[in-house]
């Protein structure tokens, strides 16, 4: 089976400003496509921005919403699948959520935040419910978190027992946290298996601070492709044949004795 070339786009595009992100992703998706990419996966609530306070109820949509048909003529366009964060209405809810789209246009997954972190996600959105939510991409099972939500052992671990190979993990990850980035994701890939895509906002942005290098870490625990701290497209391969000899290898998951852990619960 062929590597599925991923790329990553570190930006923060323009906060409130839902056309300019989209032709930011336009571009981004030409550049991916160029480089021979299947997937392209943005970073956390990149339609609309992250730092977007009280509007965030006059910017949110449903997962089919304009936002979606846009990015499924982008992901049709360039001929590869596209992740991307928004905030999604569902009645008078709205979640912080992430969707897929593949390269014909589908939409293949959604999922929504279940750990909000800050007073600014709490106040706004309702967290999801539904922890594992995947999807199939070239033989490759996809799963979604959002930024938070992989710093419970918990949930990728959750990942890693409903089979994911590559988890998708939009964010906004900000300053003085850049440790999750440096170091706990290129862990949670290798101590559960899998690829883990970990996709950054960058620079200020209202009262926050993003800190970029975003990274593609694989399951024997080194990145595979890391940004700096700007703007940037990145771009890394995940190898179907480098997980399953590193599943082989590694008996984490088999040497698991579940029975002790029902107290963690």
């Amino acid at each position: 089976m062929p590597s599925l070339r991923t790329a990553l786009l570190q930006s923060s595009g323009r906060p409130g400003a839902v056309a300019e992100n989209l032709k930011a992703l336009d571009e981004a998706a030409a550049r991916a496509a160029g480089a021979g990419a299947r997937l392209l996966v943005s970073p956390e609530l990149f339609l609309t921005g992250y730092a977007i306070g009280d509007a965030v109820p006059d910017l949110a949509e449903p997962a089919d919403g304009p936002g979606a048909e846009a990015i499924a003529e982008i992901a049709v366009r360039h001929g590869l699948a596209v992740l991307y964060g928004y905030p999604e209405r569902d009645g008078e809810r709205i979640f912080n959520a992430s969707q897929l789209i593949g390269a014909d246009g589908t939409r293949l997954a959604n999922y929504r935040k279940t750990h909000l972190f800050g007073c600014f996600e709490q106040e706004w959105f309702t967290p999801g419910e539904r922890t594992v939510v995947q999807a199939d991409l070239d033989g490759v099972r996809i799963g979604l978190l959002i930024c938070y939500d992989v710093e419970f052992p918990e949930n990728v671990r959750a990942h890693a027992l409903a089979g994911t190979d590559l988890l998708l993990v939009p964010t906004a990850q900000m300053h003085p946290f850049q440790f999750v980035a440096e170091s706990v994701v290129p862990v949670r890939a290798f101590e559960n298996q899998m690829y883990v895509a970990y996709v950054n906002r960058t620079g200020p942005e209202g009262e926050f601070e993003f800190v970029g290098l975003s990274c593609l870490a694989g399951p024997d625990g080194t990145v595979r492709t890391r940004a700096g701290r700007g703007e940037e497209l990145v771009v890394g391969e995940v190898d179907p044949v480098l997980l399953a000899a590193s599943r082989e290898a590694n008996p984490y998951l088999a040497d698991r004795r579940p029975g002790l852990y029902g107290s963690l619960a």
